[in-house]
């Protein structure tokens, strides 16, 4: 966990950095000392966000930001403090890196006024980017802002970006579960489901990988069959991440050797692989620094093993390395500039 310069000190503000993904979130919350450091002092849970064009969207989204911050608050002891605001008492600036804003875009500027709305705070003491950018400046965080490298996140979705040493950035994916393919674990398990309803009316042979998913979709409700499935799926609450919930099934039946669930793991880490490829060769970055980031790369061993080796080949004179610090690093980080911007 990444911080800021200083070591002690009684805070005189809060700093609030947020990852928002479409499972849940993460506010890591930081003292500002006098001497104009920071130190992390706790972190909160909330519920994922979703685009906010979605139905809903923004709610969620001022929801998980809310919820997240007070977990975060009540944690690091302040919750009955009398501090200043009643939603964010004594917030001074927060950043937030959140699924599907797309740089630059309106939909940005929509994040903005509503987290600034959410957290109580002028717009021009937050910051809302794509939870890529605050992870790529996490990772490198060591090299300073201007840190050279690539970042690729699998989670339920995938992206990769990454910067050159002039600070040129290039990104490759993340453009929904609907029109990209492969490399997160919302492919895993719809891929896999996929393969499983060509078993079930015969297009090909029934193995253990149908039997399998149909008992994680099941959950000690009715018994699964074909065309439930094809009700599930399109039901408003499922989506990508009723597809990523199955990927730890995949990933265990490919463990234990399952042909197909083998498949479907390589073809998914290929593309993972892919989208650095991509972003190397915009950048002309022959030798770059991959950090690789994410619930599939980290909780999906074999998984992770198959984009490895993948990228080995695709991406010879790549160098695997570990992040300095996180997306919750980096939104903070961020929060930190709009502070000392003002």
């Amino acid at each position: 966990m990444a911080e800021g310069r200083m070591n002690g000190g009684e805070p005189t503000a809060l700093l609030a950095g947020f990852d928002a993904g479409q499972t849940h979130t993460t506010c890591r919350l930081a003292a500002v000392d006098p001497d104009g450091g920071w130190r992390v002092l706790a972190e909160g849970q909330g519920p994922g966000v979703s685009h906010l064009e979605a139905p809903g969207g923004e709610e969620r989204f001022g929801d998980a930001l809310r919820t997240s911050l007070q977990a975060a608050i009540s944690a690091a002891g302040l919750a009955g403090a009398p501090l200043a605001g009643p939603v964010a008492p004594r917030l001074a600036a927060a950043g937030v890196g959140a699924s599907g804003i797309e740089h630059g875009s309106g939909v940005q500027q929509r994040g903005q006024a509503l987290a600034a709305a959410a957290l109580q705070l002028p717009t021009g003491r937050v910051l809302v980017t794509g939870d890529e950018r605050t992870a790529l400046r996490g990772a490198f965080s060591a090299d300073g802002p201007a840190g050279a490298g690539i970042v690729v996140i699998s989670g339920t979705g995938c992206i990769a970006l990454g910067r050159d040493g002039s600070g040129r950035e290039h990104r490759c994916g993340g453009w929904g579960w609907l029109l990209d393919q492969g490399g997160s674990a919302c492919d895993l398990g719809r891929d896999a489901l996929a393969l499983a309803l060509e078993m079930a009316d015969g297009r090909r042979p029934d193995t253990g990988l149908r039997a399998a998913l149909w008992q994680a979709l099941a959950e000690g409700e009715e018994v699964v069959t074909a065309q439930r499935v094809k009700a599930m799926v399109v039901a408003p609450a499922f989506g990508a991440a009723g597809f990523a919930r199955l990927a730890p099934c995949v990933e265990a039946l490919a463990t234990a050797g399952d042909t197909d669930a083998l498949a479907v793991l390589q073809r998914s880490a290929d593309a993972l692989a892919a989208l650095v490829h991509g972003v190397a060769a915009a950048l002309a970055l022959g030798q770059p620094r991959v950090c690789g980031q994410g619930g599939a790369l980290r909780h999906l061993p074999t998984f992770a093993a198959a984009y490895r080796r993948a990228l080995a080949t695709q991406l010879p004179g790549a160098t695997l390395v570990e992040a300095a610090g996180d997306a919750c690093d980096g939104a903070l980080s961020l929060a930190a500039d709009q502070l000392a911007g003002l």
